[in-house]
């Protein structure tokens, strides 16, 4: 089979069992611990106090994959003051000393006791639709955390489904991952985060495991599960991806000049609100692909990269999507799997959920990836990588003919924060450092650099595209980057339609000859041309200082650690504004 169960993967020495691991596994044995499917799971959830039930339906197909009885109905989890996922609240035993993991180990047991006071339930899925690529997961949690489990079951795969499958698939020196969710946990302790209620998710992601305590939100589940996957990938030389990607294939095409691309890949990565899932799954690009082209996605938010197989591989038959630009009657309803935070409202006799974020911020629901129209559970290797970023001081568009910038330019990944984090008001409108997008990335950040300067060596080429608007006169008075601007471009970067012209302020960056983005979009360089910003000098600061803070933030990582790979990226970074 693929992954390991612990026995299996450490059966030379037992000793070498981490205590976290110890500790899930146990629990895990539990002989009173109830083994549920989604449709006991589903079952369960509805009797739930924060559970409410629809008059939607969840999507046919799906629910034949997980069992359900025929007719079920979405139902809606509605949390208190935490809508979003806590970054605040992660450790990570790894980076601990000894007396501090010594503590944090009595605090878990503690927990664990307190935990085997309720009647406890777990599930098992398999993460991974590629047969090259898959993990065996366990989830473990209170009778009363039920939801948790059928959204965990409907955004992976229950392991019955794909049974054979997996244990036809190859061995991996990789062992199970296992989730352990208790909501009821508290504390007063100072040590652990306490924001809206005390919340921890201890990871120690060399044993595969992970703790989610005193957190509700399903986002706490599906990411700890992923940032486990993620890291297992990055073990067996993969790059970890927490972005979208799709392949074109124009060879349907009647023009002889689009028709010779053949096919083509191009990747996303960002976090929510930057636009990731809308390039990925937009039909056509705003009506901008040639006629006789044809699609097919791999995934909208997770995936992996495998330079030495060339392919990219996925780890999710579902979406988990915000749902603020999802009105009542939009036709992606009809692909619903499961909801949560969403508002109800009453429409000819029936209760649907309600998007549009009305009741709260970072409403979201599971659809299922049926949605995305042709799907695959492999592409081919990314043609075409694009940073995602929220920095004024770019165009809508950069092209990095140097492969260090656009490593440099990933790890340094500017944006800000958005509503699916539990942040304050203050650290939403910061400016922060997300290197490749990934807030999940539980290893160190030059393990990413090598991972991703593979991709680039191995022929992919790197963009930026700006989502949040472009100087006019300041850093707040911005000229708008439409959606439309942006896919226009993206049609652009597939069938090779722009000119490169060296960009001036910063070596080994490129932004498109005026004559051939014109063409596609009219008055382009009027709006978006750096040469053309008004209060220039104070552009040119900002600017200079932007790229100052990149360095410094690399300078400050554990790049240090690799000093030739630090400075290779920082000199790559020499703004000449």
């Amino acid at each position: 089979m693929a992954s390991r169960a612990s026995h299996d993967y450490y059966r030379d020495d037992m000793t070498r069992m981490p205590p976290l691991r110890s500790i899930a596994q146990t629990l895990c044995l539990d002989r009173r611990v109830r083994k549920v499917t989604a449709a006991e799971a589903y079952a369960l959830a509805r009797k739930q106090h924060d559970v409410m039930d629809t008059d939607l339906p969840i999507y046919p197909p799906a629910a034949r994959r997980l069992g359900l009885p025929e007719g079920a109905t979405v139902i809606d989890n509605c949390h208190g003051r935490i809508v979003g996922r806590t970054a605040k609240a992660r450790r990570f035993y790894n980076r601990m000393e000894p007396s501090e993991r010594r503590k944090v180990e009595a605090d878990l047991r503690e927990a664990v006791y307190d935990m085997q006071r309720y009647p406890l339930i777990k599930a098992e899925a398999v993460l991974g639709l590629d047969a090259d690529l898959m993990l065996k997961a366990t989830f473990v949690t209170t009778e009363d955390d039920a939801v948790n489990v059928f959204n965990w079951l409907a955004n992976f795969t229950p392991y019955e489904e794909l049974a054979e499958v997996y244990a036809k698939s190859p061995a991996l020196p990789i062992p199970d991952i296992l989730v352990v969710g208790f909501n009821q946990w508290t504390t007063t302790d100072p040590y652990y985060h306490n924001e809206g209620g005390a919340q921890l998710a201890l990871v120690d992601e060399e044993a595969n495991v992970i703790f989610n305590l005193g957190m509700r939100y399903f986002g706490e589940r599906k990411k700890g599960t992923l940032t486990l996957a993620w890291t297992s990938g990055m073990r067996l030389g993969m790059a970890a991806c927490h972005g979208g990607i799709k392949e074109m294939d124009f060879s349907g095409c009647q023009d002889p000049d689009v028709n010779s691309k053949g096919k083509r890949s191009i990747a996303f990565f960002g976090l929510s609100g930057t636009g990731k899932s809308s390039h990925t799954n937009s039909h056509d690009n705003g009506g901008t692909l040639p006629a006789g082209f044809s699609k097919v996605v791999l995934h909208d938010d997770a995936f992996q990269i495998d330079c030495a197989g060339k392919v990219c591989r996925v780890w999710e038959p579902t979406l988990f999507d915000k749902t603020d630009s999802r009105p009542l009657g939009h036709p992606d309803w009809r692909y619903t799997i499961s909801a949560m935070n969403l508002a109800l409202t009453e429409s000819d006799g029936k209760v649907l959920p309600l998007g549009q974020d009305v009741r709260n911020p970072n409403g979201r629901a599971l659809i299922d990836r049926d949605l995305l129209g042709a799907y695959v559970n492999r592409c081919a290797f990314p043609d075409i990588m694009v940073w995602l970023m929220k920095d004024t001081c770019l165009p809508p568009v950069v092209r990095f003919a140097n492969r260090g910038l656009a490593v440099a330019m990933g790890a340094s990944l500017m944006t800000r924060r958005n509503l699916a984090e539990n942040v304050s008001e203050d650290e939403l409108k910061k400016l922060v450092f997300e290197p490749f997008a990934n807030p999940f990335r539980v290893y160190e950040l030059w393990k990413d650099v090598e991972a991703f300067l593979n991709v680039f060596v191995a022929g992919a080429v790197g963009y930026a595209f700006n989502s949040v608007g472009f100087w006019k006169s300041s850093d707040r008075d911005l000229r708008k980057i439409p959606l439309a601007t942006s896919l226009t471009l993206q049609t652009a970067l597939l069938l090779d339609q722009l000119a490169w012209r060296d960009w001036d302020l910063l070596p080994g960056a490129q932004i498109p000859e005026k004559e051939s983005v014109e063409r596609l979009l009219p008055g382009y360089a009027a709006a978006y041309d750096p040469e053309n910003v008004e209060n220039r000098d104070r552009y040119l600061e900002t600017l200079k200082d932007r790229f100052h803070q990149r360095r410094v933030f690399l300078q400050n990582s554990d790049l240090h650690n690799r000093p030739e790979l630090l400075m290779k990226l920082v000199n790559a970074l020499m703004a000449r504004a």
